[in-house]
């Protein structure tokens, strides 16, 4: 075959044989997009309801965004740390105006460094409280899922994730997530130094915190000095309905990470750090070659402006109630789903038992019909589209979500 061949067969075959196999992409070649629908390279069309695992926030090819990368592509595209540049530290402060509660960021290039960046920040915080090393405990929440560097996923409490890494690093504790009785026992052990939790959790089925569990764990956290550590990567940037989910928690974390949304498809993280912490880590402490790039500094302001708007979170919040009732409306014909749970528009429909482990399944006959979604694990389907979702796009793609459903029941 020519090497330059661009039919669709042949650049799978390229993934196949250059591409570390530790992915099994769907058979399409994606090409292009525009607003929430994709195009593959043989011109089939798709409506995206999966975001690029909730990136793609506003969609694809979004003029605003494309303007701030072409503007500061033809600045300067990378300078390290050694120098200021300018789009990085207007992020910053925008970040800290915009969180209510931090009052410095450091900027990295993913979830899982963002979230690698709050675990040593912890550690080291209570290094400066003078604990030992023994009493500087992270409890985590099984189902969660926080990154799959070694330390991000120590604290990921999911086995599959950690087989065949051992030995991983100590200090972290598991417990059932929403169990305030665990946490409360977990504490009584004396050496916990912070609880990391996603406000919804994503890869575990997008399961929300229980009403007032947020609470709980403040109120814990503050009475054993602890620090809360809030992971927004998946449904922080709008996805729930508000900039950052813990606000409809009403409580105050110590340090949150994001990154997915942030940068709307360009790779961005960021850790915020509040009042207790954000003097810890001093020169030297820690550090990255490309966090804070202008580049990407420059399309997450932008991203960061646009997620933060009423109309986009109005949005959020109507388009979310479609979304659910469509799917519960589709149930009511092919009952395949137990329940459509989560937070504006970041939704999972968990499969009946008889369906159970064929999510991934349903996707391969989602795609077939011109529809891309996701799954949360084998028993639960995942929407998390674009946060611009237009009316004529979700109407479409419940159509197609539900002729698909429809093919996977007939076999």
């Amino acid at each position: 075959m020519h090497a330059h061949d661009p039919s669709a067969q042949s650049l799978i075959d390229l993934g196949k044989r250059y591409w570390l196999p530790v992915y099994r992409p769907r058979d399409v070649v994606l090409d292009h997009g525009k607003g929430s629908r994709v195009w593959d390279t043989e011109g089939r069309e798709y409506i995206d309801l999966g975001a690029g695992i909730a990136v793609n926030a506003l969609g694809h090819q979004d003029p605003d965004l494309l303007e701030a990368l072409t503007t500061q592509a033809g600045k300067l595209w990378h300078s390290s740390n050694v120098f200021y540049t300018e789009p990085p530290l207007r992020l910053a402060e925008e970040l800290v105006q915009a969180s209510g509660f931090a009052e410095r960021v450091f900027l990295c290039n993913s979830g899982t460094e963002a979230n690698e960046a709050a675990i040593k920040l912890v550690r080291k915080w209570a290094t400066a409280q003078g604990r030992e090393a023994a009493k500087r405990v992270i409890v985590t929440f099984r189902g969660s899922f926080h990154g799959r560097t070694l330390a991000a996923v120590t604290a990921t409490a999911q086995p599959k994730y950690q087989e065949g890494y051992e030995p991983l690093p100590g200090g972290f504790r598991y417990l059932d997530f929403n169990d305030a009785a665990q946490l409360e026992a977990a504490f009584a052990q004396g050496d916990v130094a912070a609880v990391m939790l996603e406000p919804v959790q994503g890869e575990g089925g997008v399961l929300p915190a229980a009403p007032g569990f947020l609470k709980r764990v403040r109120e814990l956290c503050d009475q054993h000095d602890a620090l809360l550590v809030l992971d927004e990567i998946q449904c922080g940037m709008g996805r729930t309905g508000t900039l950052f989910a813990h606000v409809q928690d009403d409580v105050q974390p110590d340090i949150v990470t994001l990154a997915k949304a942030l940068g709307c498809g360009f790779p961005i993280g960021a850790m915020l750090a509040g009042p207790k912490v954000a003097q810890t880590m001093q020169f030297g402490a820690h550090g990255t070659t490309f966090g804070g790039n202008p580049l990407a500094a420059s399309v997450a302001r932008v991203a960061l402006r646009k997620l933060s708007s009423p109309e986009l979170l109005s949005n959020v919040t109507r388009q979310s109630q479609a979304l659910r009732e469509g799917l519960l409306h589709i149930n009511a014909s092919l009952d395949l789903f137990d329940e459509v749970r989560g937070r504006g528009l970041m939704l999972g429909a968990v499969l009946k038992d008889a369906h159970k482990g064929k999510a991934g399944s349903m996707l391969d006959f989602a795609a077939a019909h011109g529809l891309l979604v996701l799954q949360a694990g084998p028993d639960v389907l995942r929407f998390v589209p674009p946060l611009n979702l237009g009316d004529d796009d979700l109407a479409e793609g419940l159509s197609r979500l539900e002729a698909a459903l429809r093919a996977y029941l007939a076999g």
